[in-house]
């Protein structure tokens, strides 16, 4: 096991060093730890934002399939019929250009950031066994080097509005009073998350899209299984946490006040001529005022 964690670490070690020359850039503009942090999510959140709204796209498009999606179920009934079932299923999928697990696309693309900034965060406060610290993944001389020195002038404390953000929510504080900030992450990271979920369920429910059991039932305990992380991992990726679901729900916001988030806008795919014509009302041969118009009648050609 060891020796997987040790290949997986140095397969990583370029990205590691990548992070940590960013964050290490970021706070030399800003001399503060958590504008460093605050910053470098944005530089993330801002690579994987396309990812966010293709991925809400997909949502909807998926929550406006369920009625069609239960009548396949509905006429495939059985063990026999699974497979056509699947196969009707995917061709739904592909005509619509929804994708089942669309919404899972930012907690997945998430996870190695979040492995990435944990580590990197660690690094920071690196010890050698004599106790000396060390920091890791950062400059040491240059121009960027601030952070580097800083570090070693405090000890490997990451410092910032009255916390060391290199402390978790179960670490010795000293007295309540100084664990009561990291409380406030933990629970501002929860709540954020179950605000975005909110957001999406509203707007669901304004639309009158179904949502599916499956998906509710993921909204109430995905957040829950992320406390316990929360409370087990250093409070600087807690704020990225924080800073990252607060510009998803920003991001979600306009894209739904601006109809980005419309599943046949977000398809790119025009209606079918027969759906067009069902959908185009007729000619109105009607006057103004409601009354039909008669057709004009030809007066006959005079014989000669």
């Amino acid at each position: 096991m060891a020796s997987i964690i040790h290949t997986i670490g140095s397969v990583f070690q370029p990205i590691f060093h990548l992070f940590g020359w960013i964050l290490a850039f970021l706070y030399g503009l800003i001399p503060n730890y958590a504008i460093a942090i605050v910053l470098l999510t944005v530089v993330i959140m801002g690579a994987l934002t396309p990812f966010t709204i293709k991925s809400t796209k997909s949502m909807m498009a998926m929550q406006k399939l369920q009625p069609e999606i239960k009548k396949l179920q509905q006429k495939y009934k059985g063990p026999e019929n699974r497979q056509l079932l699947n196969e009707e299923l995917m061709r739904l999928y592909k005509e619509e250009g929804a994708n089942p697990v669309g919404g899972c696309l930012p907690v997945l693309l998430q996870a190695p950031f979040l492995f990435i900034l944990y580590s990197v965060i660690r690094g920071l406060a690196n010890k050698t066994a004599q106790g000396v610290v060390q920091p890791r993944y950062i400059p040491s001389t240059g121009s960027f080097s601030k952070m580097y020195h800083n570090l070693i002038a405090s000890h490997g404390a990451i410092n910032a509005f009255g916390m060391d953000l290199n402390l978790k929510l179960f670490s010795s504080h000293g007295s309540f009073a100084a664990a009561i900030p990291f409380y406030v992450f933990v629970l501002a990271a929860v709540g954020l998350q179950y605000f975005q979920m909110a957001q999406m369920n509203n707007r669901n429910k304004k639309t009158g899209q179904v949502i599916p059991s499956q998906q509710l039932m993921m909204q109430r305990f995905l957040p829950v299984v992320f406390a316990y992380f929360y409370m087990v991992i250093p409070a600087a990726v807690v704020l990225y946490m924080i800073v990252s679901t607060i510009i998803r729900i920003i991001t979600q916001d306009v894209m739904f006040r601006t109809g980005v988030s419309n599943p046949n806008k977000a398809n790119g795919r025009s209606l079918p001529a027969k759906e067009k014509a069902e959908e185009t009302p007729a000619p109105d041969q009607s006057s103004d005022n409601g009354i039909a118009k008669k057709p004009a009648s030809r007066k006959p050609m005079p014989q000669r």
